[in-house]
């Protein structure tokens, strides 16, 4: 690509590859990560891609070390982001949620795949749900993508670098193996239609008054260091300058203003899909990520399918589609809920808590992990999960 970012027009790539040149697109020019499958081929293609386009790559020795050099990257007013899978993500938290209090925008990639621990490697799944979502050692809210395929990889990956760089935290994209490894057209649009968002920054003749931590606004403006800024980065409860504060009103203050930012911005993050066309049935399938192709597929060429269950698919896991989903199962008519996921119930619970106040019946369809099951299997599955006879 002659040290130039991926050009307008058609591509065959796999997720892995759409990620990549998404960022780059984006505007990344910091890349650190450690090998870990199925994310590795990821890494490899950002080794050679930053070489090109004139932006740094560390291999580091461990996940631990690769999320840190990530911050301090974006600390020093760079684009950067990582990829790994579910180990290698439990590793990361700690500094992933210094990133949070330090409000320092980044993208972190999972590429799940089956566990716990070591699980199979080499086979995906749908297991991380719950720790990207949840997995802080505090109170913390943010931001997860879920793609389907390699042109979802691409498209999301540049709204995750908006909503880093808009929020000022880390963002969160969840692929899996099989969306990681799949081939498919991805087009890129030109780069006029490209919206990229760069972090709202201080001016250099703001010094005086500059609080990179101000809780008068849910995002505060940026400070890039070596221009003259007094603050002070810590991952401790810190007042508006950043400096260590031991206060019941700053605590609640700051805390409140990192969770309510996602909040306070939930009509720009969520979004989801709603496939109803043909459907006269009561039942309303929720399914995302790689499923979701699969459930799609089923969809188009099952008539019983199509007349008897709608589908409904949060492209962003959180924040959570609430209202979305409420107002399908009252437009449609919906008795019952189905939650498909490649896991033991992990977004179920999400689910539970959307409509515990609604009349309605939610069920869970637990695909095992690394098992993916092919748009027929998936109709039997339905089928028993809901009693009823779905054959072609």
């Amino acid at each position: 690509m002659n040290n130039k970012i991926l050009p307008p027009g058609i591509h065959f790539l796999t997720g892995n590859v759409a990620t990549a040149e998404a960022a780059l697109i984006a505007g990344c020019r910091f890349y650190a990560g450690y090998p870990i499958t199925p994310s590795s081929d990821l890494m490899h293609h950002m080794a050679r891609r930053m070489v090109e386009v004139g932006g740094i790559f560390i291999q580091t020795e461990d996940e631990i070390a690769a999320m840190n050099m990530v911050l301090g990257a974006s600390a020093a007013g760079m684009k950067a982001m990582t990829a790994t899978s579910g180990p290698g993500l439990s590793l990361m938290e700690e500094a992933l949620d210094l990133g949070f209090m330090l409000e320092l925008p980044a993208v972190v990639v999972d590429v799940q795949r089956v566990g716990p621990s070591t699980g199979i490697p080499t086979l995906g799944s749908q297991g991380d749900v719950a720790q990207a979502i949840w997995g802080s050692h505090g109170d913390r809210a943010t931001v997860v993508y879920a793609p389907s395929n390699p042109q979802e990889c691409f498209d999301m990956t540049i709204k995750a670098f908006n909503a880093a760089e808009k929020l000022r935290m880390p963002v969160l994209v969840l692929s899996d193996e099989f969306v990681a490894h799949s081939y498919g057209k991805v087009v890129v649009p030109n780069p006029d239609e490209i919206e990229i968002v760069e972090r709202a920054r201080y001016r250099d003749e703001d010094k005086s008054r500059a609080l990179p931590f101000d809780t008068r606004n849910d995002v505060p403006l940026f400070a890039d260091p070596g221009k003259g800024f007094r603050f002070h980065y810590t991952g401790l409860v810190h007042d508006e300058r950043g400096y260590p504060v031991i206060n019941e009103e700053v605590t609640r203050r700051l805390i409140s203003r990192l969770i309510n930012k996602v909040r306070n911005h939930r009509s720009e993050l969520v979004e989801f899909t709603l496939e109803d066309e043909g459907f006269r049935g009561d039942t309303l399938l929720i399914v995302y990520g790689s499923l979701y192709r699969i459930a799609r597929i089923a969809r188009r060429y099952n008539a019983k399918f199509r007349q008897l269950i709608a589908i409904f698919r949060p492209c962003v896991l959180y924040p959570e589609p609430d209202q979305e989903l409420r107002h399908s199962i009252r437009k449609l008519g919906i008795d019952k809920v189905v939650v498909a996921e490649m896991n033991f119930g992990q977004y179920l619970y999400i689910v539970k808590n959307m409509l515990q106040d609604m009349d309605v019946e939610v069920l869970p369809l637990s695909v095992t992990p690394g098992f993916y099951p092919s748009p027929k299997r998936l109709c039997k599955a339905l089928s028993e999960v809901l009693n009823l006879v779905l054959e072609p």
